[in-house]
């Protein structure tokens, strides 16, 4: 992205040292976080990293949050808008909010309605934030005549879920007189204010140098008391984000040296971070949201003899040679331990699931729970029963089709060890599979140049294996399965439906959910999409993976929350 790019070169016009020690400082005042991946920015409008956006969740706030459990908590708002309290229109194409009163910017002037209908046409003045402003497109963020502190967000049509627009810490509001001259092209000229943005939250940065090492970005941020936050009574006078190093150093220093507070995203071996925790200085903690491991089923033919029919649907006329047999996915499925997969590979990071959509608990189907189960016996008997007999070498084969796979997935060493523990299993089943793993940059590449004939929406292989996250609302995830979202070469392999399953009832069902408000019926239409997915093996879920963060034992109040930022209650933190 432009933006993003240009932006941190200018930012490392302000760079400076990186301080290398982890709390050599035994101040209790002060709050220390460590972030393996250095944040460069704290404006999260121009940036979509996880770490940057936390940076700026202890500076910036939008009118609402989504706490641990995924449920919306006010923040700058006075509540949070239903059609029962008549914040949402009845035709579900307006959304008013209302502002709570006496909140104070951290220059000591008042948020307005103004700083919010400003931070709309802010966003949506940048290429890189179409998305926030669309698929169903906002015509107006106005005042309300005769409510001063309320503001009406207008959709071009009705919206099912509306609180999108300023809600979560990726979407915060802005202070228009600081950022008034930073629209569009201009954001180029203001690397000022997305480093020191004013802000409402519980925080304001003081500091904030940016510098480069052999080992890569690194990056500190100080912050002191705002003020004039709401409540300053649990605030630490200081906070420090030091960002940089690995995951294990982060770790370390938490858990077995208790230099720091609070170290983020952990992805280690499940057996070194178990070591670690048990010198008992801290504590490690996953926060479980939607995010998925999981198979994806190709339902074309991948052969490369196809030429530019590969796995291409032809309106249905490509089937795959054996993948769009039921009985083969079932048995697939079947096969595979996925509590094994767990314990080995993911430890308190990962639980088994069966379902692409597990969670929130009001949308997770309690029909899928045979998959946690694994039986190659029952594998066995279904592939005989539908006439895949083994040959010679093990291998079945039905009227001259081997069931032989090419499984492919990104260059990442836990997914490489699932990768030969399913290879295993399947081998047990007589099917033989192929490993293939592609460096990320390319796999998750949506170039659709013919140079690139590795990335996932391709799919020139038979399965592959990533992560995917539902949001709170999982409509538009569902989406991705339509069969007018069937990615290929006529859509220049744009459309989400990676898989190339089309069902009408399916699409039907989606149709009816577009139409259907929150509530029961809108959670029984998600909860049967989610099984027509998964009883049909168009993917097969393997684990819900967790974030994991470790803490020391002395920091209280920590509320760990993967639907929202990491430090999204850093206000309530406190040290005992």
């Amino acid at each position: 992205m432009k933006y993003k790019k240009t932006f941190l070169v200018l930012a490392m016009i302000v760079a400076g040292l990186f301080i290398t020690s982890c709390g050599d400082d035994d101040d209790d005042e002060t709050l220390t976080i460590l972030y393996w991946q250095a944040p460069t920015s704290v404006n999260p409008y121009l940036t979509g990293g996880i770490k940057d956006v936390d940076a700026s969740a202890l500076i910036l706030e939008p009118l609402a949050n989504y706490d641990e459990e995924g449920r919306l908590v006010p923040r700058l708002a006075e509540e949070i808008p239903t059609v029962e309290n008549g914040g949402v229109s009845e035709d579900m194409t307006t959304i008013t909010w209302k502002l709570k009163e006496g909140i104070l910017w951290s220059d000591g002037t008042p948020l307005t309605v103004e700083d919010v209908i400003f931070t709309h046409r802010y966003l949506c003045s940048l290429p890189s934030t179409e998305s926030l402003c669309g698929p169903v497109p906002i015509g107006n963020v106005d005042p309300v005549e005769d409510f001063p502190l309320s503001i009406r967000v207008t959709f071009t049509e009705p919206v099912i879920y509306p609180y999108t627009l300023f809600v979560g810490a990726s979407s915060p509001i802005l202070q228009k007189a600081q950022f008034a001259n930073c629209v569009g092209e201009s954001v180029e000229e203001c690397h000022m204010e997305h480093l020191y943005p004013v802000g409402t939250g519980p925080y304001k940065i003081t500091d904030f140098t940016i510098s480069e090492s052999d080992a890569g970005t690194i990056s500190v941020l100080t912050y002191e008391i705002n003020e004039h936050f709401r409540t300053t009574d649990k605030l630490f006078p200081e906070v420090i984000i030091k960002g940089g190093g690995n995951a294990v150093t982060a770790a370390r220093a938490v858990l077995e040296r208790g230099e720091a507070d609070y170290a983020w995203n952990l992805q280690i071996d499940p057996q070194t971070l178990g070591s670690l925790q048990e010198v008992g200085k801290g504590t490690v903690r996953p926060a479980f949201a939607s995010l998925v491991e999981y198979l994806v089923i190709n339902f074309t033919n991948p052969d490369p003899d196809l030429g530019d029919r590969r796995s291409e649907w032809s309106d249905g006329n490509n089937p795959h040679p054996f993948l769009t047999d039921p009985a083969v996915r079932r048995a697939l499925s079947l096969a595979i331990d996925r509590r094994h997969i767990v314990e080995q590979l993911y430890g308190i990071g990962g639980r088994t699931t069966c379902n692409i959509i597990p969670a929130p608990s009001q949308y997770a189907s309690p029909n899928n729970e045979a998959c946690l189960t694994q039986d190659i016996e029952e594998a066995r008997t279904l592939l005989n029963k539908a006439g895949w007999i083994p040959g010679d070498d093990g291998i079945r084969e039905k009227n001259g089709v081997r069931l032989k796979i090419l499984y492919q997935t990104s260059t990442n060493s836990v997914r490489q060890t699932t990768q030969e523990l399913i290879q295993g299993w399947w081998r047990d089943i007589g099917v033989q599979t192929e490993l293939k793993n592609i460096d990320a940059g390319i796999f998750f590449s949506g170039d659709s140049d013919d140079d690139n004939p590795d990335n996932l929406w391709r799919f020139y292989a038979d399965i592959q294996m990533y992560a995917g996250e539902a949001s709170i609302d999982p409509q538009s995830d569902l989406s991705g399965w339509l069969t007018t979202e069937i990615t290929g070469s006529e859509n220049d392999w744009s459309g989400g439906n990676v898989p190339r399953w089309s069902n009408q009832e399916y699409d039907d069902l989606y149709q009816e959910l577009t139409q259907t408000p929150i509530g029961p019926d809108r959670e029984s239409l998600v909860i049967r999409m989610n099984d027509m997915l998964i009883q049909n093996h168009v993917v097969i879920p393997l684990v819900d993976r967790a974030f994991v963060s470790a803490f020391s034992n002395s920091l209280k109040g920590v509320r760990i929350n993967g639907w929202d930022s990491k430090l999204w209650n850093i206000h309530e933190w406190y040290r005992e």
